[in-house]
């Protein structure tokens, strides 16, 4: 298992099975259908609550709870860091263009920003 920073690792455009994986789980949970999950798990917890059902039960709605808050953390915390890789590839494309712009020989360095921007995704 490495350390290393999720940028650091691999070709830019490969995307693995847990980028795949975490990024249908952020689609999901940025839902409705989550959110309607959430609402019913805590309406569950209170209702064990106030029907003052066995331990067992506040237990497993805790612990439910707690699984799904931890889940979360994970996603937000993938999603964060992706998120901050693609803003630092923009800079650092933004930065090299600005380079080559102020040197006189605009070039590769412009078609990476081009490509790091998304240009041609919005024509």
């Amino acid at each position: 298992m490495a350390f290393e920073h999720p940028a650091q690792k691999g070709d830019q455009g490969e995307i693995g099975r847990f980028a795949k994986l975490a990024e249908l789980a952020s689609n999901f949970t940025s839902s409705p259908a989550f959110s309607v999950f959430c609402v019913l798990l805590v309406a569950g917890f209170v209702v064990v609550h106030l029907l003052h059902l066995d331990t067992s039960w506040q237990h497993l709605t805790g612990d439910a709870m707690a699984a799904v808050s931890l889940l979360l953390l994970a996603l937000l915390k993938n999603s964060e860091r992706r998120a901050e890789h693609a803003i630092q590839r923009k800079l650092d494309a933004i930065a090299a263009a600005l380079l080559e712009q102020y040197e006189g020989d605009p070039g590769l360095a412009h078609e990476e920003l081009s490509r790091a921007i998304g240009i041609e995704e919005g024509e």
